[in-house]
């Protein structure tokens, strides 16, 4: 693999710095920190240049949060870091080193992969098993444990000599890795590149060694097809012998099935030879959040985004029947889209409540 220096200097340029603090504010822009730094971006630009050309850079202390996610409610501790300079000078980094990350990259390793991800993937995975039923015959379904918490600083900082040989980037990368004291922080723009950077040789391992033909990763989750199911075993032995000596581990819930015997439940969908539906438990939080909407009389931007958001995973699934019975019995998709939009203008707050009227559940002002 070819490794890339002179890096640190194209990091270092104001142009590249102004392109950071332009990514980093994105969706952040009324937060008086990012204010602050819009007002005058040339001087923060500066500062940061300053920072990196000196070395005197430090990151800031970060501060962590616990968020539940999904129907089952699974907590995630969360890191945050301050906007000036640490998230800017995150960005600066990426930008420059996303293309060297980019260019081994699996091209179906779609979690947290720019133009790629779960809409990449699903049609994918539909038209191997709806036309190749041979090769696709069994599934090896797996995951790492904990896997942000369990890869070791030395593991990260190898990853990064593997693709880069230049010493101040090096020096910079080291430094945002042992900010926090263990493993990836969940938080930091670095963490998903560095996770996914971290299994690219797995990905190698389990296409050029194995000979998986049909392989895809979501992040740490992995789907193997084959036709044989003791190759799979074999496949899935392999892998956790190759995790083992980067000290990682495979949960115990890993599974071989027949897929004519049951549905694959991967990145929120459920695969069937012929068809895909939602994950019950995404079906579960849709059905509650448009209830709630109709039983409250009200919605507000953040009900109305997270309802538009869900109809893009319906219309991406064969659902027709739970659309109609609990989605549009609800919930009006013209008039939320009337709430995103008068939010997008300014002419509606993000916590403004907005009345309920015809038919009692479609929201208008």
């Amino acid at each position: 693999m070819k490794t890339a220096k002179h890096i640190y200097e194209k990091i270092i340029t104001r142009e590249n710095i102004k392109a950071a603090i332009d990514k980093a504010s994105q969706d952040k822009k009324p937060r008086r920190e990012v204010v602050e730094v819009l007002e005058d971006v040339d001087k923060h630009v500066e500062l940061i240049r300053e920072m990196l050309i000196s070395k005197s850079y430090r990151p800031c202390e970060y501060k962590e949060t616990i968020v539940k996610e999904g129907a089952r409610q699974k907590e995630r501790k969360v890191t945050k870091i301050d906007f000036f300079p640490d998230q800017i000078i995150h960005w600066a980094v990426i930008l420059q080193i996303q293309p060297l990350i980019e260019r081994g990259a699996y091209t179906y390793s779609c979690g947290s992969m720019p133009g790629k991800g779960i809409h990449y993937a699903k049609p994918k995975i539909e038209k191997w098993i709806r036309e190749d039923k041979k090769n696709t015959k069994y599934v090896a379904k797996l995951d790492i444990t904990k896997y942000y918490e369990s890869i070791s600083h030395d593991l990260a900082k190898q990853s990064i000599r593997r693709i880069i040989k230049d010493p101040n980037l090096l020096w910079l990368l080291d430094m945002i890795i042992d900010s926090y004291p263990k493993g990836l922080p969940i938080g930091y723009l670095t963490s998903q590149w560095l996770a996914n950077l971290i299994l690219q040789p797995l990905d190698w391992f389990i296409k050029q060694v194995l000979k998986i033909k049909y392989y895809v990763r979501y992040m740490d989750d992995k789907v193997l097809f084959s036709s044989n199911k003791k190759l799979l075993h074999l496949a899935v032995r392999k892998i956790m012998e190759f995790l083992r000596n980067m000290g990682l581990k495979i949960k115990k819930n890993w599974q071989v099935f027949r897929l004519s015997c049951r549905a694959l439940d991967f990145m929120g969908f459920r695969f069937y030879r012929f068809k895909t539906t939602l994950r019950r438990s995404l079906m579960y939080r849709i059905s509650r959040k448009a209830y709630w909407i109709w039983k409250r009389g009200f919605a507000r931007f953040k009900d109305a985004a997270a309802m538009l958001s869900y109809l893009g995973w319906i219309k991406h699934s064969d659902s027709r029947w739970f659309f109609e019975s609990r989605f549009v019995k609800y919930v009006n998709i013209k008039e939320l889209k009337n709430i995103v939009r008068r939010y997008s203008r300014k002419e509606l707050g993000k916590y403004e409540i907005v009345l309920l009227r015809k038919r009692r559940y479609a929201c208008s002002c």
